[in-house]
């Protein structure tokens, strides 16, 4: 009788703990940042990661799960275990209102855009008789940009292509604009003396003019492989030659913008899950690198336009510089180079060959 009355009092006990526990995983949250928005691979960042236990009851035990990219490597730290680069699961104790707060250092291994979007919440009771969960869907975004090629690893007519146009002049003065007035100096035309400057220093002054154009680079990417591709997708080997390809890309573009150039992509690849090919017009303003950096850390390796008839949509663009990259050279290709030459454009193809950086 005292052993039966011994289990009823525990079955009643337990389940009191256990619908305790019930109710305090309705307080539990769980909030996750990245230290950085943007890194480039190899490089490092801080997953700050929060849990909150908002309710007046003790969990035992909590774990905290979240699946991973295998291209995201987290160090090893106390109460966090790792699996198969592909799992993490963090382990605590919650005091009633305790706030736990952990920083977990990741390395970033491959370009592309990421999120650590959902979190599972495991509680149960000390003898794990009892386990409850729920899941917390998070915005926890992170973009690893290209890996940006050293000049002397350039392919050597991209390197000269590049050499060549950012030494040319970049600003044209526009003489509608007027950005001030200084003291004549030999050689400054006499159009320029501002008269009544002039006559109100006693000493002769001249127009400084503002620019109002600059010299122009579009970068094309080709996502295909092979004039005759017939799968959108590419295998893993073909997709490294594309990497390699988004590389020089981004090489080009942050090169050509850092010498005062206005640049633009176009690529018949989209972003993300989205079906568009990317086209972003040439442009030079403030906040633009990351711009580019970002459209090409979410670039995914899939076809939404044959090349040919994507390359013939440029053919309006005149007076510019057009860098065009891809896997393969044919005659379709070259034909639309000579139409933008005749334009007046200056064209260059750089052929991808290799896959490695």
């Amino acid at each position: 009788m005292i052993v039966f009355t011994f289990f009823i009092i525990f079955a009643l006990l337990y389940a009191i703990w256990c619908q305790t526990i019930r109710k305090g995983m309705k307080g539990l949250h769980c909030t996750r940042a990245f230290s950085r928005p943007a890194v480039f691979p190899e490089e490092e960042a801080e997953l700050i990661e929060i849990v909150r236990n908002d309710s007046p009851f003790i969990i035992p035990w909590l774990l905290v799960e979240s699946k991973v990219s295998r291209f995201l490597r987290l160090g090893k730290q106390d109460n966090l275990y790792v699996s198969g680069d592909t799992h993490y699961c963090s382990q605590f104790t919650m005091l009633p209102y305790q706030q736990i707060k952990r920083r977990h250092r990741v390395r970033f291994l491959h370009r592309g855009s990421y999120n650590l979007g959902s979190a599972s919440l495991t509680a149960g009771d000390i003898l794990g008789f009892s386990k409850y969960r729920r899941f917390q869907e998070l915005d926890v975004p992170v973009l690893v940009y290209p890996p940006l090629i050293d000049d002397r690893n350039l392919p050597i007519p991209m390197s000269n292509h590049l050499q060549e146009i950012t030494r040319q002049p970049q600003l044209l003065q526009d003489p509608f604009l007027i950005r001030g007035i200084r003291a004549y100096q030999p050689g400054d035309p006499v159009r320029d003396i501002h008269w009544a400057a002039t006559a109100r220093t006693g000493e002769v002054q001249v127009r400084l003019h503002d620019y109002s154009a600059r010299a122009k680079l579009l970068v094309v990417l080709n996502g295909q492989i092979q004039e005759k591709q017939w799968d959108d997708r590419l295998s893993d080997e073909n997709a490294e030659r594309i990497e390699y390809g988004i590389s020089l890309a981004a090489t080009a573009c942050i090169k050509a913008l850092r010498e005062g150039m206005s640049v633009g992509l176009a690529t018949n690849m989209p972003m993300d899950a989205q079906k568009e090919s990317v086209y972003l017009t040439p442009s030079d303003g403030n906040g633009w690198e990351e711009t580019l950096l970002a459209t090409f850390a979410r670039l995914t390796i899939l076809r939404t336009d044959h090349f040919l008839q994507f390359l013939e949509r440029l053919k309006g663009y005149s007076n510019i510089d057009i860098l065009i990259l891809s896997a393969y050279d044919s005659e379709g290709i070259q034909a639309v180079m000579q139409k933008l030459e005749q334009n007046g454009n200056r064209v260059m193809l750089q052929l991808l060959e290799g896959g490695s950086l």
